[in-house]
């Protein structure tokens, strides 16, 4: 683990999407801790050029700067790991988030097979129906009636003319 120092408050950015979570409660709380027992917990940061970027401990660089301070007892951590902390430090309600989105999408997939599963079946009962009388034409051959039932009505002429063809019957 890298060795707590000194940084001067100025020069660390803080990025844009760490700014819109700030809760001035915490700041305040946290500058009245600092006031009595001094700050325990270094803030993280890395090397961006010549300036040092907030990795994690917004509310406590907040609470030096409310307080006047000008330097902050941070660590300076990799960029990698940098990038690593920040995917899996999003907060609880962040992972709340991806729970329900995870169990929504469940619930999808699962009403989808559902739907595929009734729409097979209902396909498969209506070429399977039985019939009442045979259709005329059609001998009392087995194969010859799956054959029927299997294809589809044809649309126009020249489809009924080529069906009959393939099929060995007369026009």
């Amino acid at each position: 683990m890298p060795k707590p120092e000194s940084f001067p408050i100025e020069k660390i950015f803080v990025p844009t999407k760490q700014k819109k979570a700030i809760k001035p409660e915490i700041v305040g709380e946290i500058a009245e801790s600092i006031l009595d027992i001094g700050q325990q917990a270094p803030i993280s940061v890395r090397l961006d050029g010549d300036r040092l970027v907030l990795v994690e401990g917004l509310h406590r660089l907040e609470a030096c700067k409310a307080l006047g301070e000008t330097t902050i007892i941070g660590v300076l951590v990799p960029a990698e790991l940098a990038q690593h902390k920040s995917l899996l430090s999003d907060g609880p309600e962040v992972e709340a988030e991806r729970i329900k989105m995870a169990r929504l999408k469940q619930l999808r997939l699962e009403k989808e097979a559902a739907e595929a599963s009734t729409a097979a079946f209902k396909s498969v009962n209506a070429t399977e129906a039985p019939r009442t009388r045979p259709t005329k034409g059609v001998r009392d051959n087995a194969k010859a009636s799956a054959d029927r039932t299997a294809k589809s009505a044809p649309k126009t002429l020249s489809d009924w003319i080529t069906q009959q063809k393939g099929s060995g019957g007369r026009y």
